[in-house]
């Protein structure tokens, strides 16, 4: 039985080094790792914890605003084709590389924000439709950051003519 006890011993002793092995640091992960510091470091690449949504962004028709509001992030929307064919979206965010919006009545759904743009997902629910008119749609909107400036978010205006933001 002794035999038999040393090759479990044996066995154990082995599978613990395998694990060992597998749970050692990945040097390329490491290296990823440094790299994307470095990067960080030298303002190539959006510090994802120092990211700030606050601003204006458009993008050809496209106009988006973020600014503070009294408990969290308010949003505005618009999307202006003409000839009546636009969105106007007003509400609530809250996150920063993930911005979380909410225009109300089951119009909720997940932003990104990568320090430089905000972009909408390619499928919004059924909700969001209520905000537009025709055949325009919130889906997929991407607009690049004009302004960090919050009083120049509060600025924008909507093609109805409100403040987007307000």
């Amino acid at each position: 039985m002794s035999g038999a006890r040393a090759a479990l011993a044996l066995g154990l002793l082995l599978a613990g080094c395998g694990r060992a092995e597998r749970e050692a640091a990945d040097p390329k992960a490491e290296a990823g790792a440094a790299l994307e510091r470095a990067a960080i470091a030298a303002g190539v690449v959006a510090d994802p914890g120092r990211l700030d949504p606050v601003g204006a962004y458009a993008s050809e028709t496209d106009r988006v605003c973020i600014v503070t509001g009294q408990s969290g992030l308010r949003v505005g929307v618009s999307v202006d084709y003409g000839d009546r064919q636009s969105c106007v979206g007003r509400g609530t965010a809250s996150g920063r590389q993930t911005l979380r919006m909410d225009f109300g009545d089951a119009c909720t759904f997940e932003a990104t924000f990568d320090g430089e743009r905000v972009s909408f997902p390619a499928t919004l629910p059924r909700g969001c439709d209520a905000r537009c008119t025709g055949r325009a749609t919130l889906t997929a909107v991407t607009a690049g950051r004009l302004s960090s400036a919050e009083a120049e978010a509060r600025a924008m205006r909507a093609p109805d003519g409100e403040p987007l933001c307000g």
